[in-house]
């Protein structure tokens, strides 16, 4: 690689990583598992590095795309070796806040661990980075219809673990 393909990826992941990370720790639910995630994702495109800047029309989308098969392989891994977090170990201790955000993110966090990982990503796609369904079904390599009925389903399981109505998460990224 050259010089300037290496400061050119340097500046792209330095721009991109804040973004694929917020993705990352909304699926995954762990800070230090999405950047492990992340940091899969940025090897991966710093390997091909020169050709993905020269002929991806958006760098960035097709940096998401990595980060999306990174996660859906790194789900399936997990359903074979269950790995038990530190907060699965005993009771985490609730946080109180003034207004309330801290109480809503983790009842939120803990809505959406609830929910199977496609559906999860579905959401975080869909209402954390604000893709339209034919953008999140590219994404995620499957149909319109697969990504409207996944969406469906986990808007009707977050709304019964929530009590309340789902109509956005904007501004959620735990």
């Amino acid at each position: 690689m050259t010089e300037d393909d290496e400061e050119s990826f340097r500046e792209f992941a330095l721009a991109a990583l804040p973004q694929l990370r917020r993705v990352a720790v909304a699926q995954v639910r762990d800070g230090h598992r999405a950047d492990d995630l992340v940091q899969m994702t940025l090897e991966k495109l710093y390997v091909d590095w020169r050709r993905i800047n020269r002929q991806a029309r958006d760098p960035f989308a097709y940096a998401r795309r990595v980060l999306v098969n990174t996660l859906v392989s790194d789900s399936r891994r997990l359903r074979w070796h269950r790995e038990v977090s530190v907060t699965d170990a005993g009771e985490s201790a609730r946080v109180e806040d003034a207004t309330g955000q801290v109480d809503l993110r983790t009842d939120l966090g803990a809505a959406l661990d609830a929910l199977p990982p496609r559906q999860r990503l579905t959401v975080v796609l869909r209402f954390v980075e604000d893709l339209s369904v034919t953008q999140t079904a590219a994404l995620m390599g499957c149909s319109e219809g697969t990504v409207k009925s996944a969406t469906n389903a986990a808007r009707g399981t977050l709304r019964e673990l929530l009590g309340e109505p789902v109509t956005t998460m904007k501004g959620w990224d735990a």
